[in-house]
Order: structure tokens, then sequence, then C-alpha cells
């Protein structure tokens, strides 16, 4: 039998973090696909448009911190919407090794038709929460995305055990309190 959604069984899974984040990323992408799917712009080229349009002559390197995208992939994204004419790249006047991209007349087209229908795929995912979490999840989340991966003095948080991995116990019977005293 298949799981619900509000099952909260206590296998490995439900307590692992990122099988977690991977079950909701696969749902935040369905859902975006639902909702922005006709406009034929994925949610990371949507991401690169929309870092783009906050800082027009943006470097590709700067586009990799802003989008968290590596840098080969974004190269080749960039590459392909270059070709479908929503970007335009040039070298960088502050460093000539560097690529500086802007949006393309089309590019804000493209952005401007799609902002709504991603607002609704974001509506649509935080609808999933209940009104009081919603500010909550999108903080922990922002600060989830800006962590350093490997941070020289965070430590790791501790690990508690779930109750069913704990082996049980012979429990000794409670002494009376007046044996207690007796004693």
């Amino acid at each position: 039998m298949a799981k619900t959604r509000n099952d909260k069984g206590g296998g490995l899974l439900a307590r692992s973090p990122s099988h977690l984040l991977h079950r909701v990323l696969q749902l935040a992408l369905d859902i975006y696909a639902e909702e922005c799917g006709a406009a034929g712009i994925t949610q990371r080229q949507f991401a690169v448009l929309s870092a783009v349009a906050e800082n027009e002559g943006v470097t590709q390197t700067a586009l990799v911190k802003a989008t968290g995208i590596d840098r080969s992939t974004l190269a080749d994204m960039v590459a392909r919407m270059i070709a479908k004419g929503h970007l335009e790249r040039q070298r960088s006047d502050q460093d000539a090794r560097a690529n500086s991209v802007r949006l393309s007349p089309s590019g804000r087209a493209m952005l401007e038709e799609i902002a709504p229908m991603v607002a609704m795929a974001d509506a649509r995912i935080l609808a999933l929460l209940k009104p009081g979490k919603r500010e909550g999840f999108l903080d922990l989340l922002s600060d989830m995305a800006g962590a350093d991966l490997h941070p020289a003095e965070a430590e790791p948080a501790k690990v508690k055990k779930l109750k069913a991995d704990k082996p049980k116990k012979d429990k000794k019977p409670k002494k009376d309190k007046a044996a207690k005293k007796a004693a």
C-alpha cells in the first residue's frame, strides 16, 4: 500500500532530510511544469533570466553564484538561451577574460510572460503548508540555500536515534518507596 503524504511512518526515509528535500523538489518541479510548461522555459532557465534581469551585465561567474547552477551547465544553458534569442553575451568591460550577460528584448518579454506563471506555481507550492508555516519555511530554505557546503567551524548535528532503532532494555521492577527507606 502506498504511503500518503500525511503518513508519518517511522522508516529511515521518513526522517532523511536529503530524501525529503528530493521528494519536495520533485513535487515543486511537477507543479512548475504544470503551470509554466506551455511557455517552454525550465525552472533553471527562469532562474537565469531572473538573475540577469536583477543585474544586467552580470558575469557568468556571478550567475553561477546567484543561481547555484554549476559552471559548465550554466555555460551550456547560456549558449542555448543566446541561440534562442533570450540572452546576449559580450566581453565584460571590467574583466576581458569574463563574459557579461544581458537580457535581449525577447528574453525580457519571455520573463514578463512567465513571471505570473511562476508566481502561480510558487503559490501552489506554499499552499501545501499551513499559512502560519509558510514564512518560516521560506526562511529555512533561504538559510539552507545560502549555507556553505564545508564550513570550517561547523559541528555536525547530533543525530537522534529513532525509538524504533533502539533495542529495548529489560526494565527493572521499581522498588516501593517504603522498601527503599527500610533498606
